[in-house]
């Protein structure tokens, strides 16, 4: 038996324009995630300082601001083991998000389960990394992430709920 809806043929439950935009959101992560792992690996055929430099003159960045000059800092101190094991980490990220956000614009119900846990296995981690060193950011995350993973619970529930009362 193949799925063809999100829920049961007789549920009358419409497709969600949240679970869309949600996909969408994991669908630009993907992308992020694909060009930043590709970058890491380009660092290692390359002069790192060298693609660093033509980055920021493409990018039209101002190589004397703060952040910029932290990250590069960062960047620089970062051997070829480190960069090939970050690039793999992100590829599976990558990899993650795509079937996310392709899953969830299909509104597939195995894809809202599939985010919910690969959702909420993160949830540790952004709370040590937002105890670790705070930031507005992480806090943004954090809140989007548990109202992502909030909202595809009550979801569930409340499809599973109602297959239960037609059946």
């Amino acid at each position: 038996m193949t799925d063809t809806h999100s829920y049961a043929p007789h549920s009358a439950k419409p497709k969600s324009g949240i679970v869309t935009l949600i996909g969408i959101t994991k669908l630009f992560e993907a992308l992020l995630l694909l060009i930043v792992a590709t970058g890491a690996l380009r660092l290692l055929h390359g002069d790192v300082g060298e693609t660093l430099h033509r980055w920021i003159k493409d990018l039209h960045m101002d190589p004397d601001g703060r952040y910029l000059r932290r990250g590069i800092g960062k960047l620089l101190s970062v051997n070829e083991k480190t960069l090939k094991e970050l690039s793999v980490v992100l590829y599976i990220y990558f990899a993650l998000h795509l079937t996310e956000g392709v899953g969830l614009l299909l509104h597939k119900r195995w894809a809202e389960y599939f985010t919910v846990i690969s959702t909420s296995l993160l949830v540790p981690l952004e709370l040590y990394e937002l105890f670790h060193k705070f930031s507005a950011t992480k806090v943004i995350v954090l809140i989007a992430n548990l109202a992502i993973v909030a909202y595809l619970i009550y979801r569930l529930w409340a499809g599973r709920k109602e297959t239960a009362e037609t059946t």
